[in-house]
């Protein structure tokens, strides 16, 4: 996106970050899946292959020069995967594991640190106290109205340490990760649902991206239904997959398309490290998403990813292992009340976003004084959105602030 945009893209763009948490007009440089990317292939090799191709895709990524390498280590399936195949293909490469850890969040950085020192890899934990501080500086590098921007923070300590960093994005995609949402998605299906009732179910299952009167939250200038929202959901499921491969047609075509992988493109290119995405290899997405759901996702179980678990299995002892794995998360309820609370109250008071008619003034009026009496984490996701899309309102529409401002409470 340039650094100015024409008034008429703002409503889609916003009523799609504001109700799917992507961006569904956002350009991207993958081609779209479609629903005969899931016609099954057989082959009964296929943990050998996927390792295989891992494998590949880590020495076709690291220079022969190269005497350092980052890899983001979430202490997760997918990171300590990478991490291991990295370590196992490179012996003597030099390995800086990055971990996050926020404040008054879920501490995943133990396992990460054993991790790390099992595959003989330097371990440096990012700590983060206010997780917004520098949001003004990750739109700018996106310049999408985004506020979980964790891969900034990510990338720019990895240029610290080396040119190329090694993650595991794409696991929970490609090979059935979101076990919760499958639970709940198939525990509601029903085989006479049309495609609007499973787009509807679906939405159901991502229920903090959304609120329960989100029509009310925009303003006159954004004409918003949740039918709308329901025909970029509906193509998913007006097919013959199964249900949980219209789940991964969906999740696929999703925030990875048009948010996680443009986003975290923008964070390399600025920086210029080199994002190495071993699970999101070409070679290896036309053959995941060809696999039997079956061998990704057991339904009786509601156990996911369960290839790479076996690969894992091979080279970790699953002590490593974080049994319910949070990736790089941040407790949003007390990053509310610690500095969101007090950061939307400035910038909100007075929103240009509201003051302009993007935004419904008595929404917000109402729902803020709800949030002193009841924190709800979905009206707070919400409000942290609406954070987002006013500093992005005053960098690039009415050119108040810059990327170097500085959200402190």
């Amino acid at each position: 996106m340039s650094d100015t945009m024409d008034e008429k893209e703002i409503p889609s763009m916003i009523k799609g970050i504001l109700t799917l948490r992507y961006n569904p007009s956002l350009k991207s440089n993958w081609k779209k899946f479609m629903p005969n990317d899931f016609t099954l292939h057989e082959n009964s090799e296929y943990i050998s292959y996927i390792e295989k191709t891992i494998v590949e895709s880590i020495k076709n990524g690291i220079k022969p020069d190269e005497k350092r390498v980052a890899v983001a280590l979430s202490g997760g399936i997918d990171s300590t995967l990478v991490l291991g195949l990295l370590r196992k293909t490179f012996p003597q490469i030099n390995i800086d594991a990055i971990s996050v850890k926020f404040a008054d969040s879920i501490d995943e950085t133990t396992i990460a640190t054993n991790t790390a020192k099992h595959f003989d890899a330097e371990h440096h934990i990012v700590s983060i106290e206010n997780f917004l501080e520098e949001l003004p500086k990750a739109i700018g590098i996106f310049k999408m109205p985004f506020w979980d921007t964790h891969w900034y923070h990510v990338v720019k300590t990895a240029k610290k340490f080396s040119n190329t960093l090694v993650s595991g994005d794409g696991g929970d995609e490609l090979f059935g990760g979101y076990t919760f949402r499958y639970e709940k998605f198939l525990s509601k299906f029903d085989s006479s649902m049309t495609s609007k009732d499973k787009a509807h179910l679906y939405l159901e299952c991502h229920e903090r991206d959304w609120v329960s009167d989100q029509k009310d939250l925009f303003g006159s200038k954004v004409d918003f239904s949740w039918d709308e929202i329901y025909k970029i959901l509906m193509p998913y499921f007006e097919n013959q997959l199964s249900p949980i491969d219209q789940i991964f047609l969906a999740d696929l075509n999703g925030k990875l398309l048009f948010n996680w992988i443009p986003m975290n493109t923008s964070f390399f290119d600025y920086f210029g490290v080199q994002s190495l995405t071993p699970l999101l290899s070409e070679k290896l997405v036309l053959f995941a998403t060809h696999l039997d759901n079956k061998i990704k996702y057991n339904q009786k179980s509601n156990s996911g990813k369960i290839p790479l678990r076996q690969i894992l299995n091979r080279h970790v002892d699953t002590r490593l292992i974080t049994p319910k794995k949070q990736g790089f998360s941040v407790n949003t309820v007390n990053l509310w009340k610690s500095h969101g609370k007090k950061l939307c109250e400035y910038y909100l008071d007075e929103a240009r976003i509201v003051k302009d008619g993007w935004i419904n003034k008595e929404w917000v009026n109402t729902h803020y004084k709800k949030l002193n009496e009841k924190t709800d984490i979905r009206y707070v996701n919400k409000f942290l959105g609406l954070l987002a899309f006013e500093i992005w309102y005053r960098m690039f529409i009415t050119k108040e602030i810059d990327e170097n401002t500085i959200l402190s409470t």
